[in-house]
């Protein structure tokens, strides 16, 4: 049965403007401020602003438009304990200044936006962080999120103790988790796809850009996957990868440009041809440092990187292309489903493919020699 109107308060004379001037300047707006302007009372207000029945149209309206007029925002945390959702989720990462991972929120934001989700941004704890390891605080997180996107979790115990323990639905990106629905690529044939294209070009001593010593990336298996799918595309085509030739570079271009004044600064050493990088980031900063040398790209070196980086073409870098935002958008849907599905749903891992993109950083061995 519909709360009939009252008559209009003496207060505010029926027009929530009224009312407005009257509070003081930052004051916070609630259900009382609401009920006051409007003339109706809170527990009238608290129902019409919640969709509820028992109220009439004209009510529902006639709040609706004190609580826009005065700029009223329902409290996340007061949504949360009645309905059970907090219309948010959440990102964990262990780097977002990186373009992948900036690139993977970003095809993530524009399913929950449209979705009329929020969303909230949660670093990994790095070796480096006093409290060691890499953790993911599932305390801090477990009761502000609906669900969880994990980017490129490193697979340790505390990682994926942390994601186990949290209790609501989690999607991954780019790594695979048992029981946990995920998003990824097969990075080991992406380094089969980047090696099988040098030796195509006719190269025999190729570098491989991405080993790391353990203290950024200990525990992601992107490089070492990459790296494996290198070595197994060389041992098939009947070479035996040179130990030498592997360099740290994690994934950055200050990485790449290190790598590469290293491998042929070695004595002794005879320098490759081509240049397998394990990220975009690194092959530019390897380009960089190879003109810095005076050696031709690809007259002299054929240098080729993984993602499709949206700064790729600048450098008309040969590529094995990756849909990154794409990965967001999937695993956000995935996500989606989990947290407004009639019930729960198996896991699912989606595996998204690649491209090879062929630009003029690779060529023909001996062309420029």
């Amino acid at each position: 049965m519909s709360e009939p109107e009252p008559p209009a308060s003496p207060v505010t004379n029926g027009s929530p403007a009224a009312e407005i001037g009257s509070l003081p300047l930052g004051s916070p707006i609630g259900i009382v401020e609401v009920a006051a302007a409007s003339g109706f009372s809170p527990a009238t207000v608290s129902r019409a602003l919640r969709g509820l029945p028992g109220v009439s149209a004209s009510t529902r309206v006639a709040v609706e438009k004190a609580a826009a007029t005065l700029g009223y925002f329902p409290s996340p945390s007061a949504s949360a304990l009645i309905t059970g959702r907090t219309n948010t989720f959440g990102i964990v990462a262990p780097w977002v200044s990186r373009w992948f991972f900036s690139a993977v929120i970003d095809g993530a934001q524009e399913v929950f936006g449209a979705a009329g989700y929020d969303l909230l941004l949660y670093p990994v704890a790095t070796p480096s962080d006093p409290r060691g390891g890499y953790v993911i605080n599932s305390r801090a997180i477990g009761k502000r999120v609906d669900g969880l996107l994990a980017l490129n979790v490193p697979l340790m115990d505390s990682s994926l103790h942390s994601l186990q323990t949290l209790h609501i639905p989690v999607v991954t990106v780019g790594t695979a988790v048992q029981g946990l629905s995920g998003v990824l690529v097969d990075n080991e044939q992406v380094g089969r796809a980047a090696t099988r294209h040098l030796l195509a070009l006719g190269h025999r001593r190729i570098a491989f850009f991405g080993d790391d010593d353990g203290s950024h990336t200990d525990g992601f298996t992107v490089a070492t996957d990459r790296a494996r799918g290198f070595e197994l595309e060389m041992r098939d085509a009947g070479l035996e990868p040179d130990p030498q030739l592997f360099q740290v570079s994690g994934f950055s271009i200050d990485g790449g440009e290190a790598a590469l004044h290293r491998v042929f600064s070695q004595p002794g050493v005879a320098p490759p041809t081509a240049i397998f990088a394990v990220s975009d980031e690194v092959a530019m900063g390897a380009i960089y440092a190879a003109r810095s040398r005076g050696l031709s790209v690809p007259g002299d070196l054929s240098i080729i990187g993984v993602d499709g980086h949206d700064l790729s073409y600048l450098f008309d870098l040969s590529t094995v292309a990756q849909p990154v935002k794409d990965q967001g958008r999937i695993a956000a849907r995935l996500l989606l489903e989990q947290v407004t599905g009639p019930g729960p749903r198996p896991p699912s891992v989606v595996s998204v493919g690649t491209e090879l993109i062929r630009r003029g950083t690779t060529g023909p061995l001996g062309v420029a020699r």
